[in-house]
């Protein structure tokens, strides 16, 4: 070996000794130490939880939001009956329900008697959702429901609504508070069916 080679090498040996002696470590550092791995991955699944809590609320305000505009156009279609009838259309004073299977009867898929198609294109049935958590929706399901005597009606979502609201609300029900919204004839039968 050239003497340029031994000089070049003692001072290589002389500088990894020196690195030791200093704590300098003499490896690259190109990967990511378990720590910081750590940290990323929490920092990702806090920003997943916020996210999805945000994705869920949204369907909950979509889901009310659509039943609300079903129960006005719903109610529109009925005032729209009456004129041409003077009368709502009768259940005989009984409940029926939008989806088969509930607490109640629903008259074969016709809960609301000669209204659809002639005055609304057709009922709406249940959004799927979750069914409230109140003690009296234990075995019902998220529903809408109709009862007239021809005289007067009252039209819900029972069991649907999600969140809380207040007696201020326009879909207020006095008598099904907590868990469903309505429209009604006259704000006597709200109170009293």
């Amino acid at each position: 070996m050239s003497p340029n080679n031994t000089g070049t090498k003692s001072t290589s040996n002389a500088m990894l000794e020196l690195k030791k002696r200093i704590g300098v470590s003499c490896k690259s550092d190109k990967g990511f130490t378990l720590i910081e791995l750590l940290v990323v991955m929490s920092i990702i699944a806090i920003m997943s939880t916020i996210v999805l809590a945000s994705v869920s609320m949204a369907r909950q305000k979509a889901r009310n939001a659509q039943q609300k505009t079903d129960l006005k156009s719903v109610a529109l279609a009925l005032q729209s009956y009456y004129i041409d009838n003077s009368s709502y259309p009768s259940t005989g004073g009984a409940w029926y329900s939008s989806e088969a299977g509930d607490a109640v009867s629903n008259n074969e898929g016709v809960y609301i008697p000669n209204l659809a198609p002639s005055y609304i294109p057709a009922l709406p049935r249940s959004r799927g959702g979750p069914v409230s958590a109140a003690p009296a929706c234990s075995g019902a399901k998220n529903a809408y429901r109709y009862r007239s005597d021809g005289t007067n009606y009252k039209l819900m979502i029972y069991c649907g609504p999600e969140g809380t609201w207040t007696s201020s609300d326009e879909y207020y029900d006095p008598v099904y508070s907590s868990y469903a919204w309505s429209v009604c004839s006259r704000s006597s039968v709200c109170a009293s069916w």
